[in-house]
């Protein structure tokens, strides 16, 4: 490695001669100059392969590291692509049921609309059936209470000394009508509740005349609370113990009927 400094040996040229060679100290500095360079390259040599081992330990280490981050990165991108796909699939799910619950909504709706008209037929064939028993009914019973009927008197009036059965008690029926329309009817039963009445129902509706069940817990002079508590005009067609027939005045005014 002559190339990397001046060589510190002396050439030969330069020892002086003497009787029978070279002058032994020229010879000796040329020896140990010779000798600390030798030791200065090997110094040198060491410390350059502790260097590139060093070298070699960090490229490894490097390159280490960077499988390691390769296969980080694989797995970032795997776990991205079961994301998406868990993202789409959640956004199928979702679409379907979303579909299931607008199907199921217009089944519903469906259903609704094909159990009201079920109801609606079987109201009108019970208010039929209910007609015809009540028609029946009526005419089988008119000889017997033919003697308790009272003609009416104006608006509801009554003559109380010629009618007994003014008070009611007890489970009763009242028909009334015709009437406009169901709000008169709702506008009734609101009455006959006020009179405490209870038990208030609907047993038919047909043709604008309408029948209502009750039950009286106390004696009512039912006629006369009507008469002042209902905004209908009528006249009483018939009566009996547990019977009253109104006939709702057809040429009262349309305020009255509205109301």
């Amino acid at each position: 490695m002559a190339s990397e400094g001046t060589s510190m040996v002396p050439r030969m040229g330069s020892f002086k001669g003497v009787l029978f060679g070279y002058r032994r100290p020229d010879v000796d500095a040329a020896i140990f100059a010779r000798d600390a360079r030798i030791g200065e390259l090997e110094r040198q040599a060491a410390a350059a392969a502790e260097l590139e081992a060093e070298l070699s330990s960090l490229s490894g280490m490097v390159i280490e590291r960077e499988r390691e981050i390769r296969g980080l990165s694989e797995r970032l991108r795997e776990a991205n692509e079961r994301h998406d796909r868990s993202i789409a699939s959640l956004e199928l799910v979702s679409a379907r049921l979303e579909s299931v619950s607008v199907r199921l909504e217009e089944t519903q709706a469906q259903a609704r609309g094909q159990a009201t008209r079920i109801r609606m037929k079987a109201l009108r064939e019970a208010v039929e059936v209910s007609r015809r028993v009540q028609e029946l009914s009526d005419a089988q019973s008119a000889p017997a209470r033919g003697a308790a009927a009272e003609s009416p008197d104006g608006n509801g009036h009554v003559d109380r000394d010629r009618d007994p059965q003014g008070v009611f008690e007890g489970r009763i029926s009242v028909e009334i009508g015709p009437l406009g329309d169901f709000s008169q009817l709702v506008g009734f039963e609101d009455v006959v509740g006020q009179l405490g009445a209870s038990e208030i129902s609907v047993e038919r509706f047909s043709e604008g005349r309408a029948t209502l069940s009750m039950r009286l817990d106390e004696p009512v002079d039912l006629l006369r609370e009507l008469e002042e508590r209902s905004p209908l005009e009528f006249h009483v067609r018939r009566t009996a113990d547990d019977n009253l027939i109104l006939d709702v005045d057809e040429d009262q005014g349309p305020e009255q009927q509205a109301a």
